[in-house]
C-alpha cells in the first residue's frame, strides 16, 4: 500500500527539480494541517486521504507552477471535506491561497436534470474561476489526473461516467490550456475503461512489437544526431511511439488494422535557438523524403493554446513514414505543461496574460447567450479541440479560425459589426460563396454595405465558430424580438400539436408558472422569442415539459361522470391501458410506433386482434378517414404500477471513431434492457442504427434521448416509425 512518506518525498524532489524558489517551510506545514483534517479519512483503495493531494500537489509542482498554486493542490479538499475554514486557511497560508482553495471546491459537480445542462454548468464554472485566477482550474485538471491514475478502485458505472466526463470536459481543456502531456494521459486513462477491448488491443499490439519499434527509432536517431553533430548544431532528439488514444482514433477514422498502420512514430528534436529550428528542418528534408501536404510552421502562427513547433513528416529508407517536431527549451516547456509552463519565464503572472485568455471571454459570453446545452457543448468541442485553420486579412495578420470555418466565421472573429454588415467575400481575390470552407494559407476579404440588412438565420447552419453562432443569436434577440417571438410561438404550439396537446393548455394560470421555472424562462414571450432566435429548439423546450402538458391535457379531456371514471379504471389494467366504452378486449402495442407510458396515444379497433394502441403522432393514425372514423376509440394509461415497454429509436449519425462506445456507453448507464440493434450505412460518412429496448415510460426514454443528441457526431435521435 502506497505510504505518506513515500508521496511526500516523491512530491518534494518535483517541487525541487521544478520549482527550486518555492518555500518549503510554508509547504511543510501545508501538509501538516491538511494530514491533520483529513486524518480520520481513507481512499478506495484503503489509504491514508493524505495522499491524494500530496499526489495532486507533485503534479502541480511538475507542471512549473509557483508555491501558492502548490499549496492550493495540498489544501484543496479541506474546505469541502473538513471543518476548515475559508478565513482559517488566510489567516495560515494567506487571502491567494484560500481564493485557489475556495475556487477549486466550487468547481464541485451540481446535479441538473440532463447531462449536458451538468457539463455545461461544470464549464460555466471553470470559465469564471480561469477569468479571475488560472491557477484554480490548473489545479482541478492536475486533481482529474491523479483520480484517473487511481480510477481501478472505483465501481465500473462510476469509472465510465467519470472517463465520460474526462473525455468531454478535462482533455478538451486541458489540450486548450496547451498541456499537451496530461491531455494525452488523461485520454489514454479513459479510453481504458471506454474501451477495454480496443485499448487492450493497441496496448498488446505495441508490447509484442516494441523490440522492432526500438530499433528503428534508435536508427533514425542515430541518423539525424550523425547529421546535426557533423554540422555543429547542438540539440537533443528522442522517438517515441504515438499515444494510445491517437493510435485508436486513426484506426477507427481510417478502419484499419494495427498491421496496416504505419504512422505511428513521432521524433522530437529540441534546440536552443529558432534559426536552429529552421536549419534542421532542412537537415530533415535533405536526409529524408518529405511527405507533401504535411508540414506545417506553428512557430510563425502559433496554436491559439500558445504551441509552437515545426511539424513535418517524411519517409525514411525503410518506408515507414514518421512525424518530426522540431522546437526550442522554451517552446518545449509551454507544448509539455501550455500555459502553466509560463510561471518558469514570467514573474507575477496572476490570471495570466489578457490577450491569452481573451478566448475564456468569448466562450463565457457564448454560455450567457446559449438556452440549449447540448447546442452549446457540441460548439464549445469545436472551439477547445478541433484542429485549426490559419488564414490571412488583406494586410497580412494570421486570424485562427476552427477547422471548417467559412467567411461568416472570418467575419465574426473580425468584429461583430462586420459580420452583421457582411453582403459578400472574397477568398484569394475570388469572389466566395458564405459556405466556402476556408483552407489554410487563404487570404480572406470581407465585402460589407451600410446598408445591408444583417444575418440571415441560415447563416446559423454554415458557420462553424461558436464566436459567428454567439454574435448571429445576438443580433436576431435584440433586433427581431417580435419576429422572434411569433415565429417561436408558431413552432412550439406545432410541436404541441403534433403530440395531440391543445395549446389552451399554455393558459393555466396554475400550471404556467411551473412551466416556466423549467424551462428557465420569466414569460412565455421570453421562451418563443428564444426558439425564434435559435437559441432553443422547439423540440427540446417541448421535451423539457412534456410531462406537465400532457398531464394537463388529459385531465381537462376527462370525462364529468365519475361513473364512468371508476369504470374505465377498472379495465385492462394488465396491459396498462384503459379503453374507453369497450368492457373486455385484448390490447396490442403496435410496432410502427412503440408507444409507451407518457406518450399521448390512440386506439384502433383491429378484426380479430382487439385494440391496437397507437401514439397520436403515428403516421399510420389518420382520423380524417371515414372509412376509418368508427374504429378509431379513445384509450389513456392506467395509474397502475408501469412495466418496461418496447420502444424503438433510429439514430442518424456521422462516421466518427468511438461513436459506438459513446452509444453504448448511454445505454449501460440508463440500466435499460436492449433487445435488438441493427445498422446500416447511408452514405460515405453517414450511418444509422435502430436499437429496440425497453423503458418504463416516456421521462425515461426522453432523458436517454437527450444524452444520445448530447453524443458528439450524432445528427439525430428519433422514435421508431416503422
Amino acid at each position: 500500500m502506497e505510504t505518506f512518506a513515500d508521496h511526500y518525498e516523491s512530491m518534494r524532489k518535483q517541487i525541487l527539480l521544478h520549482c527550486p524558489q518555492a518555500d518549503m517551510a510554508l509547504i511543510d506545514r501545508a501538509v501538516t494541517y491538511a494530514d491533520n483534517k483529513h486524518r480520520d479519512q481513507k481512499r478506495k483503495d484503503g489509504s491514508p486521504y493524505i495522499i491524494h493531494p500530496l499526489a495532486v500537489a507533485e503534479i502541480v509542482a511538475e507542471t512549473g507552477l509557483d508555491t501558492d498554486a502548490i499549496l492550493g493542490a495540498i489544501l484543496h479538499d479541506c474546505l469541502e471535506d473538513t471543518d476548515s475554514t475559508y478565513d482559517e486557511i488566510a489567516r495560515q497560508f494567506g487571502s491567494t491561497v484560500a481564493e485557489l482553495v475556495e475556487g477549486v471546491t466550487k468547481l464541485t459537480r451540481v446535479q441538473y436534470s440532463t447531462l449536458e445542462e451538468q457539463q455545461m454548468e461544470n464549464l460555466r464554472k471553470m470559465f469564471m474561476a480561469m477569468s479571475k485566477d488560472i491557477r484554480v482550474v490548473l489545479i482541478k485538471i492536475c486533481d482529474r489526473l491523479h483520480n484517473t491514475r487511481t480510477m481501478e478502485y472505483q465501481t465500473q458505472e462510476k469509472q465510465i461516467s467519470k472517463s465520460r466526463e474526462t473525455m468531454d470536459i478535462y482533455a478538451p481543456l486541458a489540450h486548450r490550456l496547451g498541456m499537451q502531456k496530461i491531455k494525452w494521459e488523461l485520454e489514454d486513462t479513459s479510453l481504458k475503461y471506454l474501451d477495454p477491448e480496443g485499448y487492450s488491443r493497441i496496448t498488446t499490439y505495441l508490447n509484442e512489437h516494441k523490440a522492432e519499434a526500438d530499433e528503428f527509432m534508435h536508427s533514425i536517431q542515430s541518423k539525424i544526431m550523425t547529421r546535426l553533430s557533423a554540422v555543429g548544431i547542438h540539440g537533443s532528439i528522442y522517438g517515441r511511439v504515438k499515444h494510445v488514444y491517437s493510435i485508436y482514433r486513426k484506426i477507427e477514422q481510417q478502419k484499419k488494422t494495427m498491421d496496416e498502420m504505419y504512422d505511428m512514430y513521432a521524433f522530437r528534436i529540441i534546440v536552443d535557438t529558432i534559426p536552429d529550428c529552421y536549419n534542421v528542418l532542412g537537415h530533415i528534408h535533405d536526409l529524408f523524403n518529405l511527405v507533401p501536404g504535411r508540414f506545417k510552421d506553428y512557430i510563425s502562427t502559433p496554436k491559439p493554446n500558445m504551441y509552437q513547433s515545426l511539424h513535418t513528416t517524411v519517409i525514411g529508407q525503410e518506408g515507414i513514414p514518421f512525424e518530426v517536431q522540431i522546437r526550442t527549451w522554451e517552446m518545449h516547456e509551454t507544448a509539455e505543461y501550455g500555459i502553466a509552463a509560463h510561471w518558469k519565464y514570467k514573474e507575477g503572472i496572476e490570471g495570466g496574460n489578457e490577450k491569452d485568455f481573451e478566448w475564456v471571454r468569448r466562450l463565457l459570453e457564448s454560455q450567457q447567450e446559449e438556452n440549449d446545452a447540448e447546442d452549446y457543448i457540441h460548439s464549445l468541442k469545436v472551439d477547445m479541440f478541433d484542429d485549426e485553420v490559419f488564414v490571412f486579412t488583406p494586410r497580412g495578420k494570421v486570424m485562427s479560425l476552427p477547422a471548417g470555418s467559412t467567411p461568416i466565421d472570418f467575419a465574426y472573429a473580425i468584429h461583430s459589426g462586420v459580420g452583421n454588415a457582411m453582403v459578400g467575400a472574397k477568398v484569394n481575390n475570388r469572389i466566395a460563396g458564405f459556405d466556402q470552407p476556408l483552407a489554410n494559407g487563404d487570404i480572406v476579404e470581407i465585402l460589407t454595405s451600410k446598408t445591408a440588412k444583417g444575418p440571415s438565420r441560415d447563416w446559423l447552419k454554415i458557420c462553424n465558430s461558436n464566436q459567428a453562432r454567439t454574435k448571429i443569436k445576438q443580433w436576431f434577440k435584440h433586433e427581431k424580438r417580435e419576429e422572434n417571438v411569433a415565429h417561436g410561438k408558431t413552432s412550439f404550439e406545432g410541436e404541441l400539436r403534433r403530440a395531440g396537446i391543445n395549446p389552451s393548455v399554455l393558459q393555466d394560470v396554475e400550471l404556467l408558472p411551473l412551466l416556466l421555472k423549467k424551462l428557465c424562462f420569466d414569460s412565455l414571450d421570453d421562451m418563443y422569442a428564444a426558439i425564434g432566435y435559435r437559441g432553443l429548439t422547439a423540440v427540446k423546450a417541448f421535451g423539457r415539459v412534456r410531462e406537465e402538458l400532457t398531464k394537463a391535457n388529459r385531465k381537462k379531456e376527462l370525462p364529468k361522470n365519475p361513473e364512468q371514471v371508476a369504470v374505465k379504471t377498472s379495465r385492462h389494467k394488465d396491459s396498462g391501458v384503459i379503453v374507453e366504452d369497450i368492457e373486455s378486449c385484448m390490447i396490442k402495442f403496435s410496432r410502427c410506433c412503440t408507444p409507451v407510458p407518457g406518450d399521448d396515444i390512440i386506439g384502433f379497433i383491429t378484426k380479430g386482434y382487439g385494440v391496437s394502441v397507437h401514439r397520436r403522432d403515428c403516421k399510420n393514425v389518420d382520423l380524417d378517414d371515414p372509412k376509418m372514423a368508427g374504429r378509431w376509440v379513445n384509450v389513456a394509461w392506467s395509474t397502475e404500477e408501469e412495466k418496461p415497454f418496447s420502444t424503438t429509436f433510429e439514430i442518424d449519425s456521422i462516421d466518427r471513431d468511438g461513436i459506438w462506445i459513446d452509444i453504448a456507453t448511454v445505454l449501460n448507464s440508463a440500466k435499460v434492457r436492449v433487445s435488438e440493434i441493427s445498422a446500416r450505412e447511408l452514405s460515405a460518412n453517414h450511418g444509422r442504427a435502430i436499437v429496440t429496448f425497453e423503458v418504463r415510460n416516456v421521462q425515461e426514454l426522453e432523458a436517454i434521448r437527450n444524452k444520445m443528441r448530447a453524443i458528439d457526431g450524432v445528427l439525430d435521435v428519433r422514435r421508431g416509425q416503422n
